[in-house]
């Protein structure tokens, strides 16, 4: 059996293991799921109307056009702790010492925790959006193109935030740590342009909204669903996933492989 196939044999072993943990304890998924749909319909039904006519908008309709994006990432932050807290479970537990004394793939044991928090947070998303839709967001003018071009950006910030949250999990004592740790992961977009314009921010406070991770990819979500100017926030979403994925998967794989003192 060549090195690719057992990979790909291992990876899937692991994938329906971590599957088979969150339908059976899914209360970590909807409690983190519960957190964006609660600001979303907080934001739009208590504060809407107030919001909307700082971005210059007309009302509620406005605003919830406006939120959505920044919601749709802010699910991804909140849902990949349970990454996190299952990889530090994981470890206070003793099964990845296990796993690292077994014939298997080694890096199969990671990339079924990574593929299976993607998943769950593409359908998270895909919920949220659910959600986002029923109470009035409309996203008109995308092509086919732009719908999967956002797609990809989900998918892809999603992957790289997992890999960064599996590396939290790796580094933690337990899951409450971990739990704690990956809590910077649903701060920041609180502190992006998610919920206001970053001009109407200090302006000491401006570059650090503006350039950090969730700003860049909330922008080209916006531009791709809603039309607006990306500009280069394109191109630094994408260096920003690519570059969180690469410290991820490093800090992870660095963790993993360490010997066991």
């Amino acid at each position: 059996m060549s090195t690719l196939t057992l990979a790909v044999r291992d990876s899937s072993t692991m994938l329906r293991r971590n599957l088979l943990h969150a339908r059976r304890y899914p209360s970590l998924t909807l409690n983190l799921l519960l957190t964006p749909v609660m600001l979303l319909l907080l934001f739009v039904y208590i504060f809407g109307n107030t919001m909307s006519a700082g971005i210059g908008g007309s009302g509620r309709s406005a605003y919830i056009a406006y939120i959505v994006p920044g919601i749709l990432l802010m699910t991804i932050g909140s849902t990949v702790i349970g990454a996190a807290v299952s990889v530090s479970t994981d470890m206070s537990e003793g099964i990845i010492a296990r796993f690292r004394t077994m014939a298997i793939h080694r890096g199969s044991v990671l990339i079924g925790h990574v593929v299976g928090s993607v998943l769950q947070s593409i359908a998270s998303v895909v919920l949220v959006g659910a959600v986002a839709v029923a109470i009035g967001f409309r996203s008109t003018d995308a092509t086919l193109v732009e719908w999967l071009a956002a797609f990809a950006l989900l998918t892809l910030f999603a992957t790289a935030l997992t890999w960064i949250a599996v590396g939290m999990g790796m580094a933690s004592p337990n899951a409450e740590a971990a739990s704690n740790s990956a809590m910077p992961l649903i701060l920041l977009p609180l502190i992006s342009s998610a919920f206001t314009p970053i001009d109407a921010m200090p302006g000491w406070f401006q570059p650090i909204a503006e350039y950090q991770p969730f700003t860049p990819a909330i922008e080209t979500l916006r531009g791709l669903l809603l039309g607006t100017e990306i500009g280069h926030n394109g191109w630094l979403a994408l260096a920003w996933s690519i570059a969180l994925a690469a410290l991820g998967y490093r800090w992870s794989a660095a963790s993993f492989n360490r010997d066991p003192k």
